[in-house]
Formats: C-alpha cells, structure tokens, sequence
C-alpha cells in the first residue's frame, strides 16, 4: 500500500499482522507512522493497494478488531491529562464501570497506582504503553493493536517493545511502528527481538545495511504471568474510539 502522490505521505509498504505475533514496522518522519496505522486499522483509504483482514477487504471490521493506540493527534491522550482521567475513558470505551473504585482497581492491577494523578505527559514511557495497551484490549471485539510512535516519548525501547511481545504471547495481533533509532536500539539489546519479528525494508523506504536483521533470541525467555485486570460485568458496546 501507499498514500499520497509518488508514495509522499507513505512509501509502498507491505505489511502482515497475525494474532498471536509482534510486528515492528519502520516508519520514518512525523506523518507516516500515523498514516500507516490509519491505514492499517480501517480508518484511512491507501491510494495504491489494499487492507485486508481474513482475506477480504472489511474496513469496518478492521476498525471494529484493531485499536490504534497513541497516535499522535488522533488517539494519543492530551499531555495535561492524568492517568486516572485516561483510565476513566479507557473503561468507558470498554463498556466497563469508570467509578473511582473500579479506576482504582485498574491502576492497581497495572503497578500503576501510584501514578493516578501524573498527567500524561510526565509518565513513563513504559507505563504509558503498558495501560494504553491493555485497556484499548478491553475493548468490545478488539483482538489486535496498531501502537504509533511510542519512540517519540523517549526511554528504552526495550521496554516498550517486550511489552508488545508479552501482550502478543497472550494471542493478540500487535504491530508496532517506529523509526530507525528503535529498530537498532532493539537489535543491539540482550534479548534483542524476542519472540517478535521485524519486517524487512521495503521499497520506498531508506535502505540501512548497518542495520543488521533480528536474530533468534538464543536465551530461554521466562514465562510471563498474564495480568489480569479486575473482575466485570460482560462486556457492554461502548462509544467507539478512533
């Protein structure tokens, strides 16, 4: 797929995502990471190309099944907000309580309670994936995420990066787009890719051979416990997020 004349907006980029898998996608400038998990996700037509999910083109469906997750300008959080704001909405999103107690019991769940009152600009990197993630998940039919940019708030992208790669070993589809300091950041760390994969440079893109492709993760990961938000009532439809 592409978008834009002469790719501008997106140069050709192929993509396949499956449940159960971590993909990072190398996305360079201020536009194209978000373009592409428009894209991706339903909510924006390529100009070259198609979106397909099971094998047909369903935009709808991709919009139902796909959360797009803090991308900038179109579902990234204002700075000025806080956690527990967030959290609040997340729930609502979800169909679930958002009363001060069930929040509570989220953040609590997360390791994040202490940070109920951070506005977002000030969280952690790591934090900031790590609930954004898991509630968007929440979602009625959600089954897969498109998480945008999570280079552009700094910190280790190790971090953010092992948490795609525990959400996806819990049988979600997760793509992650990024530039090319993430991309090398992750090869050269112990670990490197883990149980994740990297999509190839595709044509359009700026070829780096420097940067070498991910090899297996040669140590034995240990298993992850899933983390389990509070017990809720059956999942209600709830207003739908962009």
């Amino acid at each position: 797929m592409s978008k834009g004349p002469g790719g501008r907006a997106l140069p050709p980029t192929d993509v396949h995502l499956a449940s159960g898998t971590a993909v990072f996608v190398e996305a360079e400038t201020a536009q194209r990471p978000t373009v592409l998990g428009l894209i991706v996700t339903g909510r924006m037509r390529p100009d070259t190309g198609e979106v397909t999910i099971d094998g047909a083109p369903d935009p709808r469906a991709l919009r139902r099944r796909l959360a797009l997750v803090d991308a900038p300008d179109v579902s990234e959080p204002h700075g000025d907000v806080r956690l527990a704001e967030v959290v609040a909405e997340e729930l609502m999103f979800a169909g679930r309580p958002r009363g001060p107690l069930a929040v509570r019991r989220v953040l609590e769940a997360l390791g994040v309670a202490q940070h109920a009152r951070t506005p977002m600009a000030d969280l952690a990197p790591g934090a900031r994936v790590r609930v954004l993630c898991e509630l968007a998940l929440e979602r009625p039919e959600t089954d897969g995420l498109v998480l945008v940019s999570p280079d552009r708030h700094g910190g280790d992208p190790s971090e953010w990066w092992a948490i795609a790669c525990e959400l996806a070993e819990r049988g979600a589809a997760i793509l992650v787009i990024a530039g090319l300091a993430s991309r090398a950041a992750i090869t050269a760390a112990p670990g490197g890719w883990g149980t994740g994969e990297v999509a190839p440079l595709r044509a359009g893109q700026l070829e780096h051979p420097e940067i070498a492709e991910p090899q297996e993760h040669q140590a034995a990961r240990e298993p992850r416990e899933p983390r389990a938000l509070p017990e809720h009532p059956a999942h209600a439809t709830g207003e739908e997020r962009p």
